[in-house]
């Protein structure tokens, strides 16, 4: 469902990063992220995003890819009071059109708390025994270099 009021963009030259990295830094799943790394990932992934009017963004999706086989689907997220039109409906369903990624053979998510957001897509619990990760520590991490 889409009404007037807001409309999807896959052009990273609208996205609004500094918006975006305020809803991120905030969420449960980035807390803190820095600026930077915002901006890097998002340059290094494709993306969506929805718009009100034409110019306030409302909402964001990205996807990390090669393009050709594999699919992470993450950072969706709709700002509170636009959530319940079906904005992350939407920019999923887009994403998962997209002609760029469809010779796709896995997507994957992972979400705390939005399981019923994905089901109808056909996104099902893994095999917990297939999939392995690594969290490094990151008091580790590193400033990028100063330019």
């Amino acid at each position: 469902m889409n009404d007037a009021s807001w409309e999807l963009s896959t052009d990273p030259a609208r996205l609004q990063l500094q918006a975006v990295h305020a809803w991120l830094s905030r969420s449960y799943w980035s807390p803190g992220i820095r600026r930077e790394v915002v901006d890097k990932a998002f340059s290094a992934s494709l993306s969506i995003g929805a718009y009100a009017d034409s110019r306030q963004q409302v909402g964001v999706a990205r996807v990390v890819t090669d393009q050709a086989t594999f699919a992470w689907l993450c950072d969706v997220f709709v700002v509170e009071d636009w959530r319940g039109r079906g904005i992350a409906n939407a920019m999923v369903q887009a994403l998962l059109a997209d002609p760029r990624l469809n010779t796709l053979r896995r997507w994957a998510l992972a979400t705390r708390d939005a399981h019923e957001v994905y089901r109808p897509f056909g996104f099902v619990p893994v095999d917990a025994a297939r999939w392995l990760e690594l969290r490094p520590d990151p008091s580790q991490w590193q400033a990028p270099p100063q330019k």
